[in-house]
């Protein structure tokens, strides 16, 4: 398909009714929510994450359920030319590959992290904590590549997804905007959890040993303003000084483990579910164009 068609996304479809269906204003005023705590938000953390993908999970039942109405069904399924039904298809999928990369990810991270949990609770294991230290800090390594690849290749379709949905008074045209609008709220959202799980932007030298300084101190942590500093890149600093042989509290160390295996947990079941509504949605719409 043709880069044009997917970006000007011209359809011929017929108007729905004039009043529209009460679902319809709540999936618009939704979406309108979401991207207006996405304009708003000052910085990535885990909780903020956590909570914008539990705003896509009620997005995404909006949209499925608006699938199910007759009138959707009718107008996508008589009216929705070739090029209509391949975009929405190819943007469906689209997002479940983001889901992917990123549930590999929570998964490989959750499956490193366990490793360096285990030694930890044994003791007199030290030189095999810092052996099982740095394979971790290997398998970073290899994941942020990964994660790097999968948002360049999201640069080159962020282009496909720009569809206005205001001023338009065909209905049916206006709805398509809509879904096309909550894909790409949704590919940013997954696109910042992999930011945040591969904390791309890096830190410099002094940053990262600010944040030691503040590992070994908890009590000044719960009045810093750095409370909700990324649980990866504090796993990763600390490491980064456990391989290097600097000093370090284990105790505290013990508890930031937990911390991000916490954190892992919550942003895996949030990923899983919103994977689960996006196949949901995906069947739906392949029932609707092959009926």
């Amino acid at each position: 398909m043709e880069r044009s068609a997917k970006k000007s996304l011209h359809i011929r479809c017929n108007s729905l009714p004039s009043s529209p269906h009460p679902l319809l204003s709540q999936f618009q005023d939704h979406l309108q929510r979401l991207k207006d705590s996405e304009a708003t938000r000052i910085s990535l953390s885990s909780s903020s994450i956590s909570q914008n993908l539990i705003g896509l999970l009620d997005l995404h039942d909006y949209a499925d359920k608006l699938f199910q109405l007759p009138t959707i069904q009718q107008a996508f399924a008589q009216e929705c030319s070739d090029k209509c039904v391949d975009v929405l298809l190819e943007g469906s999928l689209a997002l479940l590959d983001i889901c992917s990369t990123a549930q590999d990810c929570l998964l490989q991270s959750k499956e490193s992290i366990h490793m360096v949990h285990s030694v930890i609770r044994r003791k007199g294991a030290d030189t095999e904590f810092t052996v099982e230290g740095g394979k971790y800090l290997a398998s970073r390594k290899k994941m942020k590549k990964a994660i790097r690849k999968a948002l360049g290749n999201l640069k080159g379709k962020k282009s496909d997804l720009i569809v206005s949905s205001s001023n338009n008074d065909n209905e049916a045209l206006s709805i398509l905007g809509m879904l096309k609008e909550a894909e790409a709220v949704t590919v940013r959202s997954l696109e910042s959890l992999l930011l945040f799980v591969s904390h791309s932007k890096g830190q410099s030298k002094q940053n990262r040993w600010s944040i030691i300084s503040k590992l070994m101190q908890p009590d000044r942590i719960n009045c810093d303003s750095q409370e909700d500093t990324n649980e990866f890149v504090k796993m990763d600093t600390t490491l980064q000084s456990v391989v290097s042989h600097k000093p370090l509290y284990v105790e505290n160390f013990h508890s930031h483990v937990e911390n991000l295996e916490i954190c892992i947990e919550d942003l895996e079941v949030a990923v899983e579910h919103l994977s689960r509504k996006l196949i949901k949605a995906r069947v739906s719409l392949l029932n609707i164009f092959s009926h």
